[in-house]
């Protein structure tokens, strides 16, 4: 059997994150594996395209912000469910490329397994506007779990609500006015 001994989970701290951060936990607690949670942001001081006679301390901005993911990171952490009993590590990196980020992190620490998560946009906006996860997916040299809304009920985790649930194919059928077909 393949056992993860370390779980990457990037976050956005979006809700698809926070999903992906229970996932990420629960396999880390039934592997016995280290959790490491990652936050990437924009390197202000790479893309500052003021002009050079604006003066601001845009490195002191980064600082900021970095100390502010940090502390966020930490929060969301400590409340979240399964937040006991996991050896966590939390790093916030500055990169112009979230998906570069996360990928080079998960190669210098020698991830075995990645769980984020995803919007699950149609082919036009993927096309239009990219997809982290796309892009992990596609460069990771590890396996990559990705999770979106709503989730399915999946050994113990919460399902979504009622009204999110899909219905049975029969169901949806009958409803649009369908009419299932065998071919024999």
């Amino acid at each position: 059997m393949i056992a993860p001994a370390r779980i990457l989970v990037p976050t956005d701290f979006g809700p698809t994150s926070g999903l992906a951060l229970r996932y990420g936990r629960e396999l880390a607690r039934n592997f016995g594996a280290s959790l490491h949670v990652l936050h990437a942001i924009s390197d202000l001081v790479s893309l500052n395209t003021l002009p050079p006679t604006y003066v601001t301390d845009i490195a002191g901005l980064q600082r900021e912000r970095e100390v502010a993911a940090g502390k966020r990171l930490d929060a969301e952490l400590a409340s979240g469910p399964g937040a006991t009993g996991i050896k966590t590590t939390t790093v916030v990196v500055m990169s112009a490329t979230p998906a570069g980020a996360i990928v080079s992190y998960a190669d210098e620490q020698r991830i075995d397994l990645i769980v984020m998560g995803t919007h699950g946009r149609g082919a036009v906006a993927q096309l239009l506007l990219g997809s982290v996860a796309e892009r992990v997916v596609r460069t990771a040299h590890c396996p990559v779990l990705t999770v979106r809304q709503p989730e399915r009920d999946w050994r113990g985790l919460p399902a979504a609500t009622a009204s999110r649930q899909r219905k049975p194919v029969g169901a949806r059928a009958a409803k649009s006015g369908a009419r299932r077909r065998t071919v024999a």
